[in-house]
């Protein structure tokens, strides 16, 4: 399985690429940064990360793109920030038929470290342990976005199996059809 990681930011949005499959090595494809400036306006900044993320799906191929949820925070025009950029992200991959899996800061931590409350430097620690890294992938931005990439390669096989769970109980408790019959 090969996962594009986003970590999406609009000065700083992170790209990593793992190719592997959960119990076996992974292997580290490549990792960026799509960077905009800081005083350009909003629409320019969301082409050129549209434009970045387009080069990383035609570069790398992946089957599957993971981009970090955004959850709440005190700054309200960091989160539209964010929140904009991952959309960006999104869009690129649904023009492809690329699935995206959204995951938590949280869960992306947990699933690296174990811990869904570690800091930076843990998971950059665990990413270059776990990818067999010389050094830690710099900047943090692209360090969690390779840390997607991993949460990814290890969550689907169980999210898709539970998610054909629900699909067959639905598919079980659903009530059967009585067209043409009689009573």
């Amino acid at each position: 399985m090969r996962v594009l990681g986003v970590d999406p930011g609009l000065t700083r949005c992170g790209i990593g690429v793992v190719e592997g499959v959960a119990g076996r090595p992974l292997r580290m494809l490549g990792i960026g940064v799509v960077r905009t400036p800081a005083d350009a306006v909003i629409g320019d900044r969301l082409v050129l990360i549209e434009r970045g993320i387009e080069e990383w799906l035609e570069a790398h191929r992946p089957e599957f793109v993971a981009v970090e949820r955004v959850f709440s925070q005190h700054n309200v025009r960091t989160v539209m920030g964010t929140a904009q950029a991952g959309a960006v992200a999104m869009l690129c991959a649904a023009r492809r038929g690329l699935p995206v899996a959204l995951h938590t800061p949280s869960e992306v931590k947990a699933a690296v470290t174990g811990s869904g409350r570690a800091d930076k430097a843990q998971v950059g620690a665990m990413v270059t342990r776990l990818l067999r890294l010389d050094a830690p992938p710099r900047p943090a931005d692209a360090a969690d976005a390779l840390a997607l990439a991993i949460c990814h390669i290890w969550r689907a096989p169980a999210q898709n199996r539970l998610q054909q769970a629900v699909a067959a109980h639905r598919t079980m408790s659903s009530p059967r059809s009585t067209k043409g019959r009689t009573s």
